[in-house]
């Protein structure tokens, strides 16, 4: 699987994980593992357990960085793109910061609407700007 897969399986366990609030990461995987044959992948697990885990941390982050949007406000499309590179910026750090932008606003363009995109990019480049440099 290559990390462009990985990521897109990554979002599209964090997009579930919007309508499945009453069940746990750990079941939510389970269940995604059996029915749409997710790849035994070491970056999804460890990138999807740690948004779970880490979810109130990498919010406040993206609130502070999008110009007065609350995080709950967002659509879930946009808010699973933010989490996703927001993580990796945080704590990928064999990745630089200019490829996971790249990549979350290449998700956008295939699941969010146009206007998405923008809104994506700039909170990303923000929340960039603000940490120490990787690239």
């Amino acid at each position: 699987m290559t990390r462009r897969e990985a990521r897109e399986r990554v979002f599209e366990l964090l997009f579930e994980s919007e309508f499945r609030a009453d069940e746990t990461a750990i079941e939510i995987f389970g269940t995604s593992t059996e029915n749409r044959e997710v790849a035994e992948d070491d970056y999804v697990k460890r990138a999807y357990f740690t948004i779970m885990e880490k979810k109130d941390e990498i919010d406040a982050l993206i609130g502070e960085h999008s110009n007065g949007w609350k995080t709950s406000r967002l659509t879930n499309v946009s808010r699973s793109v933010l989490r996703l590179c927001v993580y990796e910026m945080l704590y990928e750090d064999k990745i630089p910061h200019n490829v996971s932008i790249n990549e979350a606003v290449e998700l956008a363009k295939t699941y969010d609407e146009e206007k998405a995109r923008v809104f994506i990019n700039g909170v990303l480049h923000s929340i960039k700007s603000s940490l120490p440099a990787r690239d």
